[in-house]
């Protein structure tokens, strides 16, 4: 009898742990499955990311600071020039092409080390190709803040004036309506005509905009560090351009409030300490510091 009993309890036994092992085998199956079901998602997305329209960063701050349906930045914004050039340096850095010099064993200032070109590979851009170029060939090197105002053209030494990059805004908005962006036409102000720039692809600044405001909402992290480096360039630099709060003016009251106090974290920031952490873009806080000294 006692016999009987084991056999049936090891035949119980012996059926759930096939039950269980089949279950385990489901279990890892569908497992699997939704893993290569995501990887399939994020091939998908990596491959529409590949056909999407990709800006540089002087592009963006220059998309947020266009009126869409009159096609250009407001005539009271004196900041988007130097923005735009801050937005080069930081591009090209980003890009593996400058870098500031070591800090040495005093650790000098972010704005006393020079720029240095760390790769004149070309980047297919004219404009950071042009960029790169002038910061290449000088000798001795610049500083952040003496390249901002070179490219800009802010300077009272004659012989340094073939720096200054021109028709910046112009020429971006060009390679814009090249990516189906924007497109081009002619207004006239009652003295003069201008070539206007309107949008055409509401679409990819929608989605700039929502990144934005996604960075500083859905997605915020509360730390600059784990922040994608490119978005964090892109606040900061909308704001030295004063076209950041042309992102945020669709937003809810409440919503808007939330997004410009963690701006303002972001902007109280001390460049010096922030760039003295690992893994930083030396130069993106060294361009902060030359619009917020």
């Amino acid at each position: 009898m006692a016999s009987i009993k084991q056999r049936n309890s090891g035949l119980v036994q012996r059926r759930t742990e096939a039950i269980r092992s089949a279950a385990d085998k489901d279990r890892d199956s569908a497992e699997e499955e939704d893993e290569a079901r995501r990887g399939e998602e994020e091939d998908d997305d990596e491959k529409r990311d590949s056909k999407e329209t990709r800006l540089t960063l002087m592009e963006e701050v220059l998309l947020l600071g266009l009126k869409d349906r009159e096609g250009y930045t407001s005539f009271w914004n004196d900041c988007i020039s130097s923005g735009l050039r801050g937005c080069m340096l930081v591009e090209l850095a980003l890009r593996g092409r400058l870098q500031l010099e070591a800090c040495g064993v005093r650790r000098r200032s972010l704005l006393s080390r020079k720029v240095i070109c760390k790769s004149d590979a070309p980047t297919g851009d004219v404009l950071l190709d042009e960029a790169l170029k002038h910061i290449k060939d000088t000798q001795p090197p610049e500083t952040v803040q003496s390249w901002i105002e070179l490219l800009s053209g802010e300077t009272w030494n004659p012989l340094k004036l073939h720096y200054q990059l021109r028709n910046v805004r112009e020429r971006l908005a060009k390679n814009l309506v090249e990516k189906g962006v924007l497109t081009t036409e002619k207004q006239n102000f009652l003295l003069f005509d201008m070539t206007t720039h309107p949008l055409t692809n509401s679409t990819i600044k929608q989605r700039l905009v929502k990144k934005v405001q996604e960075s500083v909402l859905e997605k915020w992290v509360n730390d600059p560090h784990r922040m994608d480096k490119r978005v964090l360039s892109l606040i900061l630099l909308a704001h030295s351009s004063d076209v950041l709060e042309n992102a945020f003016a669709p937003l809810q009251d409440d919503q808007y409030d939330l997004g410009m106090k963690r701006v303002h974290a972001l902007l109280e920031l001390e460049p010096e300490k922030e760039s003295a952490k690992p893994n930083v873009n030396e130069l993106m806080w060294a361009v902060v510091a030359a619009f917020t000294k």
